[in-house]
């Protein structure tokens, strides 16, 4: 009886498990679709991406509750948590250094004045032509 209603619960909760996960996946998938630049298209596929692998694959450790399976899951887990953002991050850095436009509406543009495109320096400190009223993005 008590095996019973274990599984039942199991079998529940990778349901619920896959439904949020797809739901996840299917939010990243219209943010890819419906941001309206390629910044907040990886932001929005990065984040709702990796968490919905994350649920994909918690759902798969539940459901097959070994100890094996629930190994490899966390361990791909793992990895996807390590290299998506860091990748996401990468491509971004590049579309921004090549020139790619942000979206009219962005307000706050952090690195115009810091990038130094001939010796590829990032400066963090803020410089004499890098004031606060010149970081607003002129939508003109």
């Amino acid at each position: 009886m008590i095996n019973e209603s274990f599984g039942v619960v199991r079998e529940v909760v990778v349901l619920a498990l896959l439904f949020v996960g797809a739901l996840f996946l299917l939010l990243a998938g219209v943010g890819v679709v419906r941001m309206p630049d390629v910044f907040t298209r990886m932001s929005a596929a990065t984040k709702a991406a990796t968490l919905g692998t994350l649920c994909m694959l918690c759902a798969v450790a539940v459901y097959f509750n070994d100890f094996g399976v629930t190994v490899r899951s966390m361990l791909v887990v793992a990895f996807v948590f390590m290299t998506a953002p860091v990748a996401a991050h990468q491509i971004g850095r590049a579309a921004y250094f090549i020139g790619v436009e942000l979206w009219s509406g962005t307000r706050l543009d952090e690195l115009r004045g810091r990038y130094d495109a001939e010796t590829h320096v990032l400066n963090s400190h803020t410089t004499k032509n890098n004031s606060a009223s010149d970081e607003t993005h002129d939508t003109d």
